[in-house]
């Protein structure tokens, strides 16, 4: 958490220094800063939840920062704003942006994304201001202008990857390198598209002028409003896969919470190992509908439980819950984790190796001393490593569900392992 707290420190210092200095010798170019400002508010005041993500997010308004960020022209005049400006611009909008939001939020809310923008914000101001005053002066600003956006996009998202990495090692307790090997893989995705929305939109104000704001933000506001209707389905698509793993609870078959607490494990054993977001939902959505086969058992098994059967049963079982996946509508890659759970872990995928050890650890803590049952079941698990575990998945758990033991060196990202499904 400290790591955290650094960075809210740092973001919270940088944004009074820029209001007191812009305060002191006054907005430059009012009419840009303002219209900048709004934007920014505006975005953070429509926000969005994107699937698997726990906060909204505010595209939009990081979108318009970064802008501000690297306008170095308004109608051919050069802007004149400085690395504090943006700051202060970027720092006005986000708290006007979010006072709703404050207003109405039920608990103390978790200012990492704001942080983050405003950080980022100031990071290419500064990459890209004194650059393009140098270009200007050397006569190198046309043939130059657009290899010097393209670099400072590229060091901004590196940078966003950085701060990323930062919070969230901070918030799980996770080592930064892998955390950061996650942050520089997302980082050419969504925050590499809002770096060149932001380029788009300095570069349309220097050559149109503050008109072009708004021609270029009504689109943008049309796509966030067409992702948060894809949101929503995602989100009632899940839904569904929740309410279909419930149905062997409810049938009896398993434990109550059974389903939710193998789900909840696997993705913290996957975060050890560095699973890419994709094979994250394959996995989850897996790990929830692992025990669907058993609601075509005639006799349901004792206590749910599964480790205890033969090789064949389990299989049968695997076997009969992936028929029933495919036949709901869910993806064929959840569907094939499920039917390869039962299978000897080296011809299965990674992620069906991550639910067979999950579910195992549950089952065979299930009613267990809560003190003395993690260690004993960790070494049960190690036993079976020659055949039934993965060892990388077994020592993955065992970081997850006893933290403060010595145990072996983490391995590294296993996103590519041979046989995980792409997601």
């Amino acid at each position: 958490m400290r790591r955290v707290a650094a960075v809210h420190a740092a973001a919270a210092a940088l944004a009074l220094a820029g209001l007191l200095v812009t305060v002191r010798d006054g907005v430059r170019q009012p009419a840009a800063a303002l219209a900048f400002a709004l934007l920014v508010a505006a975005g953070e005041a429509v926000r969005v939840r994107l699937p698997g993500d726990a906060r909204p997010v505010a595209p939009l308004a990081t979108a318009a920062a970064l802008g501000y960020a690297l306008l170095g022209e308004v109608e051919g005049r050069p802007a004149g704003h400085g690395v504090l400006q943006v700051v202060a611009v970027t720092a006005a909008g986000t708290l006007a942006g979010s006072l709703p939001h404050l207003v109405r939020a039920p608990r103390p809310v978790r200012p990492d994304r704001e942080a983050g923008r405003l950080l980022t914000a100031a990071f290419a101001a500064a990459c890209y201001q004194p650059l393009h005053t140098w270009a200007e002066a050397t006569g190198l600003g046309g043939p130059w202008h657009a290899p010097l956006v393209l670099l400072v996009l590229l060091l901004t998202a590196c940078w966003d990857a950085v701060l990323a990495a930062v919070v969230s090692s901070g918030r799980r307790g996770r080592a930064f390198p892998p955390s950061l090997h996650d942050a520089l893989r997302g980082a050419f995705g969504l925050v590499q598209a809002l770096t060149a929305t932001g380029a788009v939109l300095a570069l349309a104000v220097g050559a149109g002028g503050l008109w072009a704001l708004p021609v270029c933000w009504v689109p943008l506001l049309l796509v966030q409003f067409a992702v948060r209707r894809h949101a929503a389905v995602r989100a009632t698509y899940r839904q569904t896969i929740v309410s279909l793993a419930r149905a062997t609870e409810v049938a009896g078959c398993t434990p109550q919470g059974h389903a939710r607490r193998v789900a909840a494990l696997s993705r913290a054993m996957a975060g050890e190992l560095g699973l890419a977001e994709p094979d994250l939902t394959v996995l989850e959505y897996a790990a929830l509908m692992h025990d669907i086969g058993q609601l075509s058992l005639v006799d349901p098994l004792a206590g749910g439980a599964t480790e205890p059967l033969e090789d064949s049963e389990r299989r049968r079982i695997a076997l009969l819950g992936g028929a029933v996946v495919r036949q709901t509508g869910v993806r064929a890659d959840v569907a094939l984790v499920v039917e390869r759970q039962a299978d000897p872990w080296r011809e299965q995928p990674l992620t069906a190796r991550l639910v067979r050890v999950a579910n195992a650890y549950e089952e065979l803590t299930a009613g267990q001393d809560p003190v003395a049952a993690p260690l004993r079941t960790l070494e049960r698990l190690r036993l079976g490593a020659a055949r039934d575990y993965d060892p990388r998945v077994v020592d993955a758990l065992a970081r997850v569900v006893t933290p403060d033991l010595p145990g072996p060196a983490a391995p590294g990202p296993a996103s590519g392992a041979t046989g995980s499904p792409s997601g």
